[in-house]
């Protein structure tokens, strides 16, 4: 064979180099056989010596930047991503004017949760390439980290004028247009990208950006998880073939506990903190063991350090590359991995993909199917594909049995909800109605959630309402300043004056929930219903009135009202929910009689009993546990 004629070339010039360390045409034969065998580091190490001999020959300057090319791309499929930055940088001193360089490494750095250097990055490569779409594409991706989603559209515009075919920078346009509340041409947008998702299997499409879409369906977001997954993680499918993690297959015996692993990136001051850290403390630990994997930030909050003391054992993953961080959470012999994050913006979830846990389970971070993965690099049949994860937490009114079809996993349905709540989130000290803008005496309709949530038709329906309801205002979350500008556009098309939409700048947590105090009624959105906002507003004793679709998201706030034992807020379709709303404004006794029974169901209500929900969680990880162990005697 070709190779191993090869491998033999290289040992016999090695052979040389060990009697003579100064043999140019040796050192030459063994950089260029090391390239032509894929073992791209010592290449670069021959080359490297080479160019110490011969500083401005530029064919030993090309070979040494093809190599560091060869080996930063191979270490960014391995998700190797220090080392993919510091090959680009290295192979930049000697091709400054590189622009694949500087994409490249723009890519790593953005891996590595560094995006204004990754900014610095694309602009040079946008610099030298200007007409290179898929760099105007990630540099919009960086933009939009960086808050600047102005600029973000605009790149995404710019790449799609380049190439009308880079799907997912349309998918990437809309979502940031949900974000700023630009509705022109939106429809039409979402429409094709729908189109995309159907008709397109190579087309990446983020599934959270797609889930957010109005209009999607459920079978279609399966669809778009299904091709993201097997886009995104073929490549660690078949790292997961190779690395061939064993998992115990015999029964405990009785004093042997369950290993909880839970991962994400919100270990710290963020929604997940409140709806899961007096979960992890109220676990049983004479049957589990828990522990933690962080890949975000350490913020060195009360909200990080009570999470660090909750857990059993805490492991900060942030610097670990998949493969390691698998291999620690193997080495932890985790049972049951719960993914807590999902297919949002910091997505480790390829992690799953590894499997160095026997089961994964997807759970409140992302709403919705995490599609399927083929079970082999050799089979791409569907048919022969699994689960990215084996499970999806969820309750009966989210996820009725009659949908299960569209989800990948297979479905758990906790008893009266699937979130859970801590009764010791903080709570600031109530501001004055003066100090939140808002007058004296006026009805005060309320959403927290963010902006991408809110549409058109939505939107309007709420219009109508203050035009009734003339002596209300809408106290919305101040996102950011487009989604302001354009709001207040928007209202001015309905007549409604700028004064009547109030926006609430972004404070602490505790300062948040403290100005719930000043709210009349919560309005939810649809299709992607308020979740962890939701049940802010009910803990602080305000009245939530949601829509509900028939997706994952869209169903949520009802799930939670439900759980709260006020279906009665609970409507289908936006005529009832604006006639609801209109008719609780009007009707004062009405609603004072709502928030005194949510004010009195708040001690009972299966919503806030953690104690509780932390027994029926337990309950269904003990029999994922004992299937699995079922499945492996069969």
């Amino acid at each position: 064979m070709q190779i191993s004629t090869q491998e033999t070339e290289l040992k016999h010039y090695q052979q040389i180099l060990l009697r003579n360390p100064k043999d140019i045409n040796a050192q030459i034969h063994c950089g260029n056989l090391c390239a032509e065998l894929g073992r791209f580091e010592e290449a670069a190490g021959y080359f490297r010596r080479l160019l110490r001999v011969f500083k401005t020959n530029q064919d030993v300057r090309n070979a040494l930047c093809f190599a560091l090319q060869s080996l930063g791309n191979e270490a960014h499929t391995k998700h190797r991503f220090m080392m993919a930055e510091a090959c680009f940088q290295e192979a930049l001193q000697y091709q400054p004017n590189n622009a694949a360089y500087w994409y490249n490494l723009g890519n790593a750095q953005r891996e590595l949760g560094r995006p204004k250097e990754a900014l610095k990055s694309f602009l040079a490569s946008v610099k030298i390439a200007p007409d290179d779409a898929d760099t105007l594409n990630n540099l919009g991706n960086v933009y939009r980290e960086l808050g600047q989603l102005d600029q973000a559209i605009l790149s995404y515009k710019q790449a799609l004028q380049i190439n009308p075919d880079l799907h997912h920078a349309l998918a990437h346009l809309v979502h940031q247009q949900q974000h700023i509340c630009d509705w022109q041409d939106l429809e039409h947008n979402i429409e094709m990208v729908r189109n995309i998702v159907r008709t397109i299997p190579s087309a990446r499409i983020s599934p959270f950006a797609f889930l957010s879409m109005p209009g999607t369906t459920s079978e279609e977001q399966k669809i778009c998880a299904n091709h993201w997954v097997k886009n995104q993680y073929a490549s660690l499918v078949s790292l997961s073939e190779e690395l061939n993690f064993q998992h115990q297959t015999e029964c405990r015996n009785k004093n042997q506990k369950i290993k909880i692993g839970y991962i994400s990136a919100d270990f710290r001051l963020h929604p997940l903190a409140f709806l899961i850290t007096e979960l992890i403390e109220l676990h049983d630990r004479n049957q589990f063991e828990v522990i933690a994997f962080s890949f975000g930030i350490d913020d060195k909050t009360s909200a990080r350090i009570r999470l660090e003391k909750a857990f059993d054992a805490f492991y900060d993953i942030r610097f670990l590359t998949d493969v390691e961080a698998a291999n620690k959470i193997h080495a932890c012999g985790i049972d049951i991995l719960v993914d807590l994050t999902g297919f949002t913006q910091t997505s480790r979830s390829g992690i799953a993909a590894l499997k160095a846990a026997p089961i994964n389970v997807n759970w409140l971070g992302f709403p919705g199917s995490m599609g399927l993965v083929p079970a082999s690099a050799n089979h791409q049949e569907q048919s022969l594909a699994r689960p990215l994860f084996d499970y999806l937490i969820s309750d009966d009114f989210i996820t009725p049995p009659a949908t299960a079809k569209y989800y990948a996993e297979t479905l758990i349905s906790l008893p009266n909800c699937y979130q859970p709540n801590d009764r010791h989130r903080p709570v600031g000290k109530k501001p004055s109605r003066e100090a939140c803008g808002l007058p004296e005496g006026a009805f005060v309709f309320c959403c927290f959630n963010q902006s991408f949530k809110i549409t058109p038709a939505i939107f309007t329906v709420w219009m109508h309402i203050l035009k009734v309801q003339t002596d209300s205002v809408l106290w919305l979350l101040e996102c950011n300043v487009w989604a302001k500008q354009n709001l207040n556009a928007e209202a001015a098309k309905h007549d409604i004056q700028p004064h009547r939409i109030i926006f609430a700048p972004r404070v602490s947590i505790a300062d948040h929930l403290a100005r719930h105090v000043h709210a009349d009624l919560f309005l939810d959105t649809l299709p992607y219903n308020a979740h962890t906002t939701c049940s802010d507003a009910l803990w602080m004793g305000v009245p939530v009135l949601t829509c509900t679709g028939t997706t994952f998201a869209s169903r949520v706030a009802g799930s939670l009202l439900n759980a709260c034992n006020l279906p009665e807020l609970i409507t289908d379709n936006l005529s009832v929910y604006e006639e609801k709303a209109l008719e609780l404004a009007k009707n004062k006794e009405t609603l004072s009689h709502l928030k005194q029974k949510l004010l009195a169901n708040k001690a009972t209500a299966a919503l806030f009993d953690t104690t509780l929900f932390a027994h029926n969680l337990e309950n269904s990880y003990i029999r994922m546990h004992n299937r699995r162990l079922r499945e492996c005697i069969k």
